[in-house]
């Protein structure tokens, strides 16, 4: 856009470049500068995806500076396109200048009591650390596993604590067990029947009533295979004559049955006899079972098999606890919750609730770290490059309101944070400050009605492309991916919004000078390069 502004004021395409080289180059330089600055600020946090993308965007602010300034301009070179017959900025926006201008308090007081006033909705800025929330839920193995973590005896979000012997586990989980967010703590000695006299008892009494039925001392011979075949025949005849012409279910189901039973009979005898077994085999070790269930022993700690015992106690004598949390385990209130009452009484607790609890709060820190220094870094750069404390906070505080009201909005549409969409936050700072210093540089060279420049068709353009490149994400079936497109698309026109309505109102009119100085974003007079002659060409007139 700097090129094409100059090709319109000199027309002649070297002239163009040279003189958006000599006006951008500063601005451009500086904004990459600090841009790769931010990010190389979020290397030393303990995210170590956040670390990867400072390196790979830190050095890509830097390669993407280098094509700007050699290939780009080698292209335009090569393709030599034609001259630009109109201004290249928003002579429409001229009314919102002048308003800008001759509002200027109200509009910078307005705007910052408005960001203060819904400073109170960051306290209600959810981060989800649930990862299964970034899956489609559509799928069917994520589908399914939703489905079973609703049962809390899946214990996909339990947390797990050892304690050190088996007496310590139930007490503590006798303590854990009346906390309103838990809804039982599990120990080996769950698998110990409690009231076990009586119980004991009332089997004895039982197995008394019962004996004779299934352990008989007469038992009969096992018939012989006619009587099988007289006794089939018998009891199909008697099916078949109660059903007799009768409709309905049952009358079906008994002619039926009595097909199969005169089919079974006039078979021959190995058929009977598997069908003896099939039948009669189950109900032989049903039998057997009962009678083994109504002779128990008393349970204790000892007698719980070993395979059993080892997930609860060690060969040392550690006990493992089961804390299961009360409510929806799909819910990130209700695990946050659960996780921090246990905490406060468990420090050394973990598992699989624990673990994503304590992952969501290392990005939340590494993120509120990373952005502490990267505007340490940046606020360290810009007064070292601009000499000026007030010109820092000029290009800082834009920024930082375009930080706080994406948050905001965030609350307000109900966008939580994830670990997918929090990566727009570092690219908001990065993207952020650039637009900031293209607008302060202008300024300070001199340049009036910012919003009608060509800057600002310039910063437009380049959010809107972003906007539309990372928006496109929103589209995704992927909820990770859709929520990153969605808050990068929010975050970009927060940016561009304070950069090209915000922060001209705070920057108010250029300062005067004690020595006039050429503005950077002007074009040049003609009569400071001198007029062509035949036989001094314009190329050579625009480099002295």
């Amino acid at each position: 856009m700097r090129y094409r502004a100059e090709r319109h004021d000199f027309g002649n395409l070297r002239a163009g470049l040279r003189s958006a080289a000599r006006k951008a180059g500063v601005p451009l330089a500086l904004a990459a500068a600090a841009t790769a600055v931010g990010f190389a600020s979020f290397v030393p946090t303990a995210y170590r995806g956040l670390a990867e993308l400072g390196e790979i965007a830190g050095c890509g602010m830097i390669v993407a500076f280098l094509t700007s300034i050699t290939v780009l301009p080698a292209l335009l070179m090569v393709v030599n396109p034609p001259g630009e017959p109109h201004p290249m900025g928003f002579a429409a926006f001229a009314p919102v200048d002048e308003f800008i201008q001759r509002y200027r308090i109200p509009v910078i007081v307005t705007t910052l009591l408005l960001v203060v006033l819904a400073s109170p909705l960051l306290l209600f800025l959810p981060f989800d650390f649930n990862p299964l929330h970034l899956r489609n839920p559509k799928a069917e193995s994520v589908a399914t596993f939703l489905e079973l973590r609703k049962d809390p005896q899946a214990g996909a979000n339990a947390i797990e604590i050892v304690a050190p012997s088996l007496g310590a586990a139930d007490a503590l989980a006798g303590h854990l067990a009346a906390v309103p967010e838990v809804s039982q703590a599990e120990t080996l000695s769950r698998l110990i029947p409690t009231d076990q006299d009586q119980k004991l008892s009332l089997l004895r009494n039982a197995a008394e009533e019962i004996e004779s039925s299934i352990t008989p001392n007469d038992v009969s011979p096992p018939p012989t295979d006619q009587k099988i075949v007289e006794t089939l025949t018998l009891t199909a005849n008697s099916l078949s004559a109660v059903a007799g012409d009768g409709e309905g279910p049952g009358a079906a189901a008994a002619r039926r049955l009595s097909a199969l039973l005169l089919q079974v009979a006039k078979s021959e005898p190995p058929v009977r006899n598997a069908l003896e077994t099939a039948v009669g085999e189950p109900l032989r070790i049903s039998l057997d079972r009962l009678r083994q269930e109504l002779n128990p022993g008393r349970v204790t700690a000892d007698t719980i098999p070993v395979d059993l015992k080892r997930d609860w106690v060690t060969s040392e004598g550690q006990a493992r606890i089961q804390v299961l949390p009360k409510g929806d385990p799909d819910d990130t209130k209700v695990l946050r919750n659960f996780v921090t009452a246990v905490l406060a009484i468990a420090p050394n607790a973990t598992g699989p609730a624990v673990l994503l609890f304590e992952a969501g709060n290392t990005v939340v820190r590494a993120f509120i770290e990373a952005g502490i220094f990267a505007l340490a870094a940046i606020a360290l750069l810009l007064w070292i490059t601009l000499r000026r404390i007030t010109d820092m906070l000029l290009t800082l505080v834009p920024l930082l309101v375009a930080v706080v009201v994406t948050l905001e909005l965030c609350v307000a549409f109900d966008i939580p944070l994830n670990f997918a969409n929090i990566i727009a936050l570092p690219l908001l700072l990065g993207v952020g400050v650039a637009f900031k210093i293209y607008y302060i540089m202008a300024w300070r060279s001199g340049k009036t009605a910012l919003v009608q420049s060509t800057l600002t068709r310039a910063v437009i353009f380049s959010a809107m492309t972003q906007a539309a490149a990372f928006g496109s994400l929103w589209l995704s079936s992927d909820p990770g991916t859709s929520s990153m497109g969605k808050l990068m698309a929010l975050a970009l026109l927060c940016t561009m919004t304070a950069a090209v309505l915000f922060q001209p109102a705070l920057m108010g009119r250029p300062r005067r000078r004690a020595v006039p100085t050429r503005p950077m974003f002007e074009p040049a007079p003609e009569f400071e390069f001198g007029e062509p002659t035949a036989e001094q060409p314009a190329e050579e007139v625009v480099d002295r």
